[in-house]
């Protein structure tokens, strides 16, 4: 293996690492708390609550709480037009019974001198309708006889509402956890954005096959004595990965996923985000290069057949260092303003680049090693995202997809789109690894369909994108039914797509020639030449 194509694997085996597979996200708007200890009437999690208010029948803002584990749950789930009057205790800290009398209020207290049960329970016993307790702090307590909401408020919140309170306005409150829809618009546009950079990736890898493999038959015809003498041409720039490197996948993988997890930080995530613009500018540059390269425009197509020696980066094309500047730029800008409330497009388009330029190089030979590949992911998923809660009391994968304890939104390895009609709001996520490892079993299907010239209903690839498809969308239905809790995409995607791909194959007799060959016989009429096997990694 010659200098280029080791730096190549290299190159590769990097990128696969820093985009493994994340879960499929949006914010959480139940939290579980596996660390307080379990104890009667203090059963519930920790959701989040919407104060919904009204001063002097003027909407005013509405703030955002947390229910308490102790207390009934919240009975509402949507905005309507009954509010409760909200009075200010009285002592403030709601420790002894309050002096005004109450007929069902909703009552703001402060935190301090008694614990959150008590202040509940004389809230409760003076006729209060629900308790709004002014505190940042999380409360370990219970208390079997509560039934009324009771709700954290942060300080902010709390002063807003009491100074409205000592300014003689009338201020009324309605307390409700509002569910998600079923199926956000934003997940529909990520879906598509998932579906669309596979087909994109897999006909781009087909087309650059089928080339290939024509360019072999013309060496076959014309020049077989020196193609005896010549390497696997059709295996230039393209590295086709084993059974083992598919296993060490997963460990390799699982160590990088544990020291982010551990070194998570600000530090940490600046420089994932600069290895990302490296990835993404690589990325970019090499779509926009072949793109433009197939414009039938005449100084795209002679700038890109004509190159110039560049130091240490070899023999580059002409549109290569034309196109090299706007992709520098374009990474550096998003970089600088990734903060700003739509830096999300930048960071898609990097990744949908990065992406397919991914599945152009690595190339999965066969369905054994795609079964074996997605197999290992498939655990490697379920295990990071569930069974590592009883390792180290929380998901792994989670935490590290959000980036939690580092200051910043999340890492930049995903495809994220702001969802729109969510009354809680966050963002959608999917994982680079959630679309690049089933992409590359999905790419090789069209390869197989193109170089075995069956139509697209008597193929394979219409099916595979269809079972990843409806994999991909019921991931989102799961995620939705779940409260917003992280889903491994994977768990849902691999079934579908594996399944069906096996099922299909074995039922048309074509199991033996994808699981081992992954290729159909091409035979020469009028030379017989020795098989050669491909370099794999």
């Amino acid at each position: 293996m010659d200098s280029e194509r080791i730096l190549v694997v290299l190159c590769i085996l990097v990128i696969t690492l820093l985009f493994c597979s994340r879960s499929v996200l949006a914010g959480d708007i139940v939290h579980e708390d596996d660390i307080a200890p379990k104890k009667p009437g203090c059963e519930n999690s920790f959701v989040l609550v919407k104060v919904h208010t009204l001063i002097d029948n003027v909407e005013g803002k509405e703030f955002v709480g947390v229910g308490a584990r102790f207390g009934t749950t919240m009975a509402s789930k949507e905005k309507h037009a009954n509010h409760s009057k909200l009075v200010l205790s009285d002592p403030p800290d709601c420790c002894s019974p309050p002096k005004n009398k109450l007929t069902g209020e909703v009552i703001l207290v402060h935190r301090g001198n008694c614990t959150f049960t008590t202040k509940a329970n004389i809230a409760e016993t003076a006729g209060a309708s629900a308790i709004l307790i002014v505190n940042y702090k999380k409360a370990n307590e219970t208390d079997l006889q509560i039934q009324i909401p009771a709700v954290m408020l942060p300080q902010d919140a709390g002063s807003i509402l009491e100074d409205s309170l000592n300014g003689n306005s009338s201020v009324a409150v309605q307390l409700y956890s509002p569910q998600r829809p079923l199926v956000d618009i934003a997940e529909v546009f990520l879906w598509l954005m998932a579906v669309g950079t596979i087909l994109c990736a897999s006909y781009w890898s087909a087309w650059s096959a089928r080339g290939a493999a024509i360019e072999q038959d013309k060496l076959l015809k014309d020049a077989s004595d020196d193609y005896l003498n010549m390497e696997d041409t059709s295996a230039t720039g393209v590295v086709d990965i084993n059974t083992t490197s598919a296993v060490l996948f997963v460990v390799i993988a699982s160590c990088f996923l544990v020291m982010l997890y551990k070194l998570m930080s600000y530090a940490f995530v600046e420089l994932l985000v600069v290895l990302f613009c490296i990835g993404g500018v690589e990325g970019l540059q090499t779509c926009l290069v072949a793109l433009l390269s197939r414009i039938s425009f005449r100084w795209f197509k002679r700038a890109g057949e004509s190159f110039i020696k560049v130091p240490f980066f070899g023999a580059v094309s002409h549109l290569t260092l034309a196109v090299s500047p706007f992709c520098i730029a374009f990474a550096v800008i998003w970089a600088v303003f990734r903060r700003v409330s739509f830096a999300w497009i930048g960071q898609d388009i990097l990744g949908i680049a990065l992406i397919v330029t991914v599945l152009q190089i690595v190339r999965v030979p066969n369905l054994k090693v795609g079964t074996v590949l997605l197999s290992c992911a498939f655990l490697y998923d379920i295990f990071w995202v569930f069974v590592s809660k009883s390792f180290f009391s929380e998901s792994v994968m989670i935490v590290v997809a959000r980036g939690d304890n580092s200051g910043e939104d999340g890492i930049p390895m995903l495809l994220k789109i702001p969802r729109m009609f969510d009354p809680w709001g966050g963002y959608s996520i999917i994982g680079f690894g959630d679309i690049l490892l089933p992409g590359l079993i999905i790419a090789f299907t069209l390869r197989y369909d193109w170089l075995s010239k069956k139509s697209l209903r008597a193929g394979y690839f219409l099916w595979a994108m269809m079972a990843y498809g409806l994999g991909l969308l019921i991931t989102y239905v799961a995620l939705n039914l779940m409260d917003g809790h992280g889903q491994p995409a994977l768990l849902y995607i691999v079934p579908f797509t594996l399944g069906t791909l096996l099922t299909l194959a074995k039922q048309r007799g074509d199991l033996d020639i994808l699981w081992g060959r992954g290729e159909p016989e091409r035979i020469c009429p009028h030379i017989h030449l020795q098989p050669s096997q491909r370099e794999s990694i």
